[in-house]
């Protein structure tokens, strides 16, 4: 392998030593589980906080894949650090964590790339982004021989959604897990991130993603990966997968104590029947 991504947020996010990670993600999924067994699960959606934040609600979704058998792991993030229209799949080898190396799938990246005018190979949004990274060691805890197509998404914006909801669609199989990478509303009181959140949990659980698209687009709630949510429950449809259902929720005032100004966090499994 040569060109190999390093962690960007260990040590921030998430402990850089690997026996410290490991511990914690052992210890997130213990106190995490699943109340019932899921099959024919197409894909989770996780938050991407700091593990004190939304481990343990990414860890409840985690458990519901956990020793299942899965060839290739496609996680969608949203772009924090820069701006660039289109999708950028990770055009390296692999991304590193400090529990290992994960090789990129670079046949299903050609697969979804070739042809298309806004889903390229490259390293935008790739170079300091946490919304994937993060996914990444818990990936590495629950699930074993498989490769990773690393996705960012520059612009969010219903043409790129639609593009790479269909793309994926056509193209996946059932030993493909997709991870959609997002919080929910930002810096609003506790109450005031119930009501916006709540609206994307509805969504969620009534498998809308057309409504939620356009609540999005209105503002009337907010998700910094509300495309990668929506491109995944897209793509299940299109596979005829379409059932949804929030397993966690909850936000940063759990932790801190402060509810003046919270971020939210979430996680649901989309399954099929």
């Amino acid at each position: 392998m040569e060109s190999i991504r390093a962690p960007q947020v260990a040590g921030y996010f998430y402990p850089a030593d690997s026996e410290k990670l490991q511990k914690e993600i052992n210890l997130l999924l213990d106190i995490s589980k699943p109340v019932k067994k899921i099959k024919n699960i197409f894909g989770i959606i996780s938050p991407h906080a700091g593990y004190p934040y939304s481990g343990k609600t990414a860890a409840h979704v985690y458990n519901l894949v956990k020793g299942k058998k899965y060839k290739r792991v496609v996680i969608i993030s949203p772009s924090h650090s820069e701006y660039f229209p289109g999708t950028s799949v990770y055009d390296g080898d692999a991304y590193q964590t400090p529990l290992g190396n994960l090789e990129v799938d670079k046949e299903f990246r050609e697969q979804l790339t070739e042809g298309s005018r806004t889903i390229y190979k490259g390293i935008e949004g790739h170079r300091k982004e946490h919304a994937l990274e993060v996914q990444l060691p818990f990936v590495q805890s629950v699930l074993t021989e498989f490769k990773i197509v690393p996705v960012v998404m520059g612009d969010q914006g219903k043409l790129f959604v639609d593009e790479l909801a269909e793309r994926l669609a056509k193209i996946l199989d059932d030993e493909t897990l997709i991870i959609a990478s997002s919080d929910m509303s930002h810096f609003h009181s506790k109450i005031e991130a119930d009501k916006l959140d709540s609206i994307v949990e509805k969504r969620i659980n009534s498998f809308d993603f057309e409504r939620l698209q356009k609540d999005l687009d209105l503002r009337n709630t907010e998700a910094c990966g509300g495309g990668p949510i929506v491109v995944m429950m897209k793509a299940a449809s299109l596979r005829n997968k379409k059932h949804s259902m929030v397993i966690h929720r909850s936000d940063s005032g759990d932790v801190t104590g402060d509810n003046s100004g919270v971020v939210g966090y979430l996680s649901a499994v989309v399954y099929g029947d």
